[in-house]
C-alpha cells in the first residue's frame, strides 16, 4: 500500500489493500510465467541436442564403428563417392581400411565395394598401388571389387587391382579416359569492356588462366600431359586385366558401358553383390565392415585444410584446372 492510498485522515482508504494484493498476484503470475518460458526454452533445446548427438552418431559423425566379428568374416571396404584428398573417398581413409582388413587373421577375403565416378588420379593411384601391395603381402587373401551404380575412370583405375571385378547388369563401367576442364571468359570480358590485368614471374605462370588467351604452347603441354597420364591409366588397367581384355578400339576411348556389356569387353568378370561374392566365392558369408568413418572433428579439420590448400593454390596460380579422371 502505497502513500496515495492513505487519506488526509490517516486511515487507509476502501479498495486501496485490495489492489495491493492484486498487483503482487499480477506480478507473481508475470514472474512465474517468465520462468516457466524459461524451462520451456531450455528443455527444447536440450530436446534439440539430444537429437542432434543421436544423429550425428547414427551417421558415425561422433565416432568409428566397431568392427567386431565372431570368426572367419570377409572384410569389407567402402569406395563411395569422388575420389579426392578432401573427401570420403580419399587414399588415406581406403588406404587404413585396407590395411585393417587385410591384417586381420580371420579375414578370408576382400570385398571392395565400389560407387564412384572417379576423381583425382594421385589419389586413385595410391589406393591401387597399396591393394597391390598388400595382395603380395598376403597373397592367400584375395580382393574382390564390387560396384554397385558406377566404377567409371578413377575408381576403375583402382578396381583393375582387384583380383575379380563384379557388376550388376545395370552397373555403368569404365570411362577410361583423363580430362582436363575449365572456362573462357575472353570473349565475354573484350564484350563488357573489362581489362585483365594478371601480372607474372614465369612466361607460363598464367597457365589456363581463364581470363586470358590460350596460346597453342600451353594447350599442347596440357594436351601432352594428359596424353600422359592416359598412357598411365591404359598401362595400369592391362596389367590388371591381362588377357580378359577384348581388343577393342573403344576400349580406352573414354566410353562407359553397362556392367553386361563390361563383362563382354572384359572390364569385369561376372554379375555379383557383396553378399554373392562373400557366400559363393570366398566362402566366408559372415561381412564385416572395416571402412573408415571420420567423426566429426575430423572431418572440419580435413575440409578446413583442404579449403586452405585450396587458397593457397589460387594464389600461387595452380588452381586453374588439374587432371582429373572422371
Amino acid at each position: 500500500m502505497t502513500e496515495q492510498d492513505v487519506p488526509p485522515g490517516g486511515k487507509p482508504s476502501a479498495g486501496g489493500w485490495e489492489r495491493e494484493v492484486l498487483e503482487k498476484l499480477v506480478l507473481g503470475t508475470l514472474q512465474e510465467k517468465r520462468r516457466a518460458r524459461r524451462w520451456g526454452i531450455f528443455f527444447k533445446l536440450l530436446t534439440f541436442a539430444w537429437v542432434a548427438v543421436a544423429l550425428l552418431l547414427a551417421g558415425g559423425w561422433l565416432g568409428h564403428e566397431a568392427k567386431v566379428s565372431t570368426g572367419r568374416h570377409t572384410a569389407l571396404v567402402e569406395l563411395r563417392g569422388v575420389i579426392a584428398a578432401d573427401s570420403e573417398a580419399a587414399a588415406e581413409d581406403i588406404v587404413t581400411s585396407l590395411r585393417a582388413a587385410f591384417d586381420d587373421s580371420r579375414t578370408a577375403g576382400v570385398v571392395l565395394r565400389i560407387n564412384s565416378p572417379g576423381g583425382s588420379p594421385v589419389q586413385s593411384g595410391i589406393i591401387h598401388d597399396e591393394i597391390r601391395r598388400l595382395r603380395s603381402l598376403h597373397p592367400d587373401t584375395p580382393l574382390y571389387a564390387v560396384v554397385e551404380e558406377v566404377c567409371a575412370s578413377g575408381s576403375y583405375y583402382v578396381a583393375a587391382a582387384a583380383d575379380r571385378i563384379y557388376v550388376d547388369k545395370a552397373s555403368l563401367v569404365g570411362s577410361i579416359g583423363v580430362l582436363m576442364e575449365g572456362f573462357g571468359f575472353v570473349g565475354a570480358m573484350e564484350k563488357l569492356g573489362i581489362e585483365r590485368r594478371l601480372l607474372t614471374a614465369g612466361r607460363n605462370k598464367g597457365f589456363l588462366d581463364s581470363f586470358s588467351p590460350l596460346p597453342d604452347e600451353q594447350r599442347q603441354h596440357a594436351q601432352s600431359m594428359l596424353d600422359e597420364i592416359h598412357q598411365q591409366f591404359i598401362q595400369v588397367v592391362r596389367t590388371g586385366r591381362g588377357d580378359r581384355l577384348k581388343d577393342s578400339p573403344d576400349l580406352f576411348s573414354g566410353l562407359v558401358w553397362t556392367g553386361a556389356h563390361s563383362i563382354e569387353m572384359g572390364l569385369a568378370d561376372a554379375l555379383g553383390t557383396v553378399d554373392s561374392v562373400a557366400r559363393d566365392v570366398i566362402k566366408a558369408e559372415e561381412v564385416v565392415d572395416f571402412s573408415t568413418r571420420k567423426n566429426l572433428a575430423e572431418r572440419l579439420a580435413r575440409r578446413f585444410g583442404a579449403t586452405a590448400g585450396e587458397a593457397m593454390a589460387r594464389v600461387l596460380g595452380a588452381a586453374a584446372q588439374m587432371p582429373s579422371l572422371r
